[in-house]
């Protein structure tokens, strides 16, 4: 990646981050935590990897992309913006009566959304359906699967992971989001997931671990991935909650975040001028 495309992608990132803490501001409350961690990634699949019309969302020989953890719905929303498929003024109507973005995503309403997800785990089964019917219909679109950490504590994670490896699909890349927190606190102390890398390997996955805030490594590892035949793959993605703020990753509860507190507000405000700033620096 040459300087110049790095900087397209960091550009991109910031525009979501943006979005995403002021589309969450606006509601009052929201997911912010689990949203922040995966800005990078989004950045890259939509701003380089993923084939797609945003004038054109239903055309059939797009890439997909299955966000299994539906409550950083806002993340994506923000992203499809940014990248044409709607006006970015409706990101201020997350979550209202009567909007076309609700709080998960839902393939119904919102355009450029591929998979209506948010029960944590289904997005498993459903981007395996997804990549087989492509492998079927001889195509060689990507289906890019996001997982939350605590969501493999859903079994039904496992039994589409077990499917994947069996049947090799290897243009269904599993990005497993390992921010170590979840609703009631850190992974580990409510149910540990051990080691994640050899548990995908031992599932007869090709597994890499990247990290999570490296735009040139995430793009590197999807290369990777796009290169291995004849075997599922996977990248365990090493981020921080509420990541690339450094606010929210040291908030204790950043699961979800209420705006409700005037030192929250204030802090929220100067984080938004900062990074506002440092766009009118890059352009």
């Amino acid at each position: 990646m040459n300087k110049n495309e790095l900087q397209k992608l960091e550009i991109l990132a910031t525009k979501i981050r943006i979005d995403t803490v002021e589309s969450i501001k606006s509601i009052g409350a929201g997911h912010i935590g689990g949203s922040l961690s995966i800005i990078e990634l989004l950045a890259v699949l939509y701003g380089s990897k993923m084939k797609y019309d945003s004038k054109n969302p239903s055309w059939d020989d797009r890439d997909r992309l299955v966000l299994s953890k539906g409550h950083a719905g806002v993340a994506l929303y923000s992203t499809l913006a940014e990248c044409g498929f709607f006006d970015k003024k409706e990101l201020m109507t997350v979550n209202n009566g009567g909007t076309n973005l609700p709080s998960h995503p839902d393939r119904n309403k919102t355009l450029g959304i591929d998979a209506t997800t948010g029960s944590l785990g289904q997005g498993t089964s459903i981007a395996a359906g997804i990549a087989t019917g492509l492998k079927l219909e001889g195509k060689d679109n990507y289906v890019y699967l996001i997982v939350g950490d605590g969501e493999l504590n859903e079994g039904q994670c496992w039994e589409a992971f077990q499917y994947i490896a069996h049947f090799k699909l290897n243009n269904c890349i599993v990005i497993i989001d390992e921010n170590k927190k979840q609703l009631d606190g850190p992974s580990k102390d409510i149910i540990n997931p051990f080691n994640i890398q050899e548990k995908m390997r031992a599932f007869g996955f090709e597994t890499i671990s990247v990290k999570g805030n490296d735009i040139e490594a995430i793009s590197e590892g999807i290369d990777y991935c796009k290169s291995i035949e004849d075997k599922a793959v996977c990248i365990v993605l090493d981020t921080i909650k509420g990541q690339g703020i450094r606010y929210f990753e040291e908030m204790a509860g950043n699961h979800s975040v209420k705006f409700t507190d005037d030192n929250v507000n204030n802090e929220t405000e100067k984080i938004l001028r900062e990074m506002k700033n440092s766009l009118k620096e890059w352009e």
